[in-house]
């Protein structure tokens, strides 16, 4: 019976073993955790959501408060189209938080970084240029560009020193979304280096349907691709992603064609992870009836979360002075007119509630937007309950070698805590 480490993601003659640790922003999935995953071979994500709040976190920067002072006297006006990004901070920030993870990194893997493309930051072309420039200047290894077909964002780049350097990957979740974006990029002569296939059942954004996602499955989706990559004697690395559980769903799609797979959510059960460790029990706690997909994200994109999420029915002011990762180029974001719309059918109450739309910038930096995937309802029989009832968290090398050893659909749980069972 074969395990995850009987196979390899090859890269060229470099050979890493095949499991990448999902990008989860806002800092969810942290410098700690992407260097876990490349120090024990495989790959590992940033993201670069909301980079500027990393950094003030995390290297005592005051990018938010200085954009926050710049734009204060805007706060009260429904037009944001003033609030724009410094676009030289923004590059600082990720040279920050990419630029210090690259220097620690140990380890035969590598570090790669989620870049969304719906992060328009009002002026959609030139903050991502800056993002993805800042990045690979930054060293690290590689970009997945995700929340988007990303139809120009290899051009934004083509011109870097490192365009055909660094690995290049793309994150559709159909073969009509791969195509469209490989015949925008054949002009430039340069194929992604990797794609993921992520299906219905992942966390976060997807890219389905609110009314259709259920329809479809990602065993089905990436066959169907397989099948294309191999009729247009393409060779690029597929790597699955949404639902995958168990070493033993790897291997799976590993002997289907794969060359790794993509897996997070139980990720966000161990101690690397950067939620906070209350809300880390609300997702061991949680049932599959408690885990949801609604339409509350601004960008358009159904999402999945906990429904005990605090972001759901928040009456958050914008915070787009401060934040303003969601305004379009014109400066509009659909919370925007949302909380405008209550305000004006709520006039003198102290606190509103805006049940369609959420604050997606405030949610996801206090963490008040529990996004979760489908299978997030299984972690609590990944681990071990307490005596004072929660539940034990868990060590990222820990997951990373039960995906990697494991067999016959077994789940390994940690050693029991204490001195005697430290892991």
């Amino acid at each position: 019976m074969k395990c995850v480490d009987d196979f390899r993601l090859r890269f060229g003659k470099r050979e890493l073993v095949p499991i990448v640790v999902g990008g989860m922003g806002v800092d969810i999935s942290t410098s700690t955790l992407a260097l876990e995953a490349a120090r024990l071979g495989g790959i590992g994500h940033l993201s670069d959501a909301m980079v500027k709040t990393v950094s003030d976190r995390r290297y005592e920067t005051n990018f938010v408060s200085g954009k926050l002072k710049r734009y204060k006297f805007n706060v009260a006006s429904s037009d944001k189209s003033a609030v724009l990004f410094d676009l030289n901070r923004l590059a600082e920030a990720t040279h920050n938080h990419v630029g210090r993870t690259m220097e620690a990194k140990r380890g035969t893997g590598m570090v790669f970084v989620n870049c969304m493309e719906k992060l328009t930051m009002n002026a959609p072309r030139e903050t991502l240029r800056v993002r993805l420039s800042a990045a690979l200047d930054a060293g690290i290894d590689g970009i997945t560009l995700s929340a988007g077909l990303h139809l120009g964002s290899f051009a934004l780049i083509a011109d870097h020193p490192r365009f055909r350097d660094a690995k290049l990957g793309i994150i559709v979740s159909s073969l009509r979304a791969l195509q469209l974006f490989l015949r925008k990029n054949a002009r430039l002569g340069r194929l992604p280096d990797y794609i993921i296939v992520e299906g219905p059942l992942a966390g976060g954004h997807l890219g389905f349907g609110i009314e259709d996602w259920a329809k479809y499955d990602l065993r089905t989706i990436v066959t169907e691709i397989l099948q294309y990559l191999h009729a247009e004697n393409l060779d690029i690395p597929l790597i699955p992603a949404g639902g995958i559980f168990t070493g033993s769903d790897a291997v799976f799609y590993l002997e289907i064609g794969a060359a790794a797979v993509q897996v997070a959510t139980r990720f966000t059960a161990t101690r690397e992870c950067g939620l906070p460790d209350r809300i880390k029990q609300e997702y061991f706690k949680a049932s599959e009836e408690d885990i949801v997909v609604n339409m509350i994200s601004p960008t358009g994109y159904p999402m999945r979360m906990l429904k005990s999420s605090p972001a759901i029915g928040a009456g958050t002011r914008p915070n787009c002075e401060a934040y303003g990762y969601l305004l379009d180029s014109s400066g509009n974001c659909a919370y925007i007119a949302a909380y405008n719309r209550e305000v004006a059918a709520h006039p003198g109450s102290k606190k509103i509630s805006v049940m369609d739309k959420t604050c997606l910038c405030t949610a996801m930096r206090n963490f008040d937007c529990w996004t979760c995937g489908h299978n997030t309802y299984r972690l609590k029989d990944t681990t071990r309950r307490l005596p004072d009832g929660t539940y034990q968290l868990l060590g990222a090398e820990h997951v990373f070698r039960d995906y990697q050893f494991s067999t016959d659909q077994k789940i390994a749980l940690p050693p029991l805590p204490g001195p005697a069972g430290k892991e």
